[in-house]
């Protein structure tokens, strides 16, 4: 079976919350999609969606989508399954088989039992319990400070769109904390001028 790594039509974030409905994992919409959910509207098209889960909780929420195969996705392709895959990256893309698309992207985030530790420096870690928030549907979603902190590693134009929307609807400890996770991942970084 070829896989096109180009081939993408997400699922929108309701559908695998339908999917993940009873589902005893800490689980969110990650991403540009997260954004949206916490402003309670599609502000852009996104070209896929992403879901953060435990690592070591992965299987119980790829059992919920038998109809996919999921690929570990990292250096610019996708691999099977493996071990070794599993530690190298963090990213495991979902594939319909009978479409013949990728619907979304799970990443396999490190934790501590019931606390979230940042794959970008360890020191930052939130009880799962702080870190989803959920819509006025019950979708979960990573919280935006947390996303704008994964989002300034690449600066690309639409996560600078994104900052500017999302920046001044951040309460002042949400701000704080963004800009001391800058601190200790990206301490030059610009975002911290808007931050203070």
């Amino acid at each position: 079976m070829a896989f096109d790594d180009d081939a993408w039509d997400p699922w929108p974030p309701e559908v695998v919350a339908d999917r993940l409905a009873g589902v005893d994992v800490p689980w969110c919409v990650a991403g540009g999609w997260a954004l949206d959910l916490f402003r309670g509207a599609t502000t852009r098209s996104h070209g896929d969606l992403e879901i953060a889960v435990p690592a070591d909780r992965f299987a119980e929420v790829a059992a919920r989508f038998p109809e996919c195969e999921f690929r570990v996705a990292g250096g610019g392709r996708t691999v099977p399954l493996s071990a070794e895959a599993l530690r190298a990256h963090h990213q495991t893309w979902a594939w319909e088989r009978d479409a013949d698309v990728w619907r979304f992207d799970v990443f396999r985030e490190p934790h501590d039992g019931d606390t979230w530790i940042c794959r970008r420096d360890a020191r930052l870690r939130l009880p799962y319990a702080e870190l989803i928030r959920r819509d006025p549907q019950g979708v979960p979603y990573l919280r935006p400070e947390v996303v704008l902190l994964f989002k300034a590693k690449a600066l690309r134009d639409k996560d600078r769109v994104d900052f500017d929307a999302v920046l001044p609807l951040l309460s002042t400890p949400q701000r704080r904390w963004l800009d001391d996770a800058l601190a200790l991942v990206h301490p030059a970084h610009e975002w911290r001028r808007q931050l203070s």
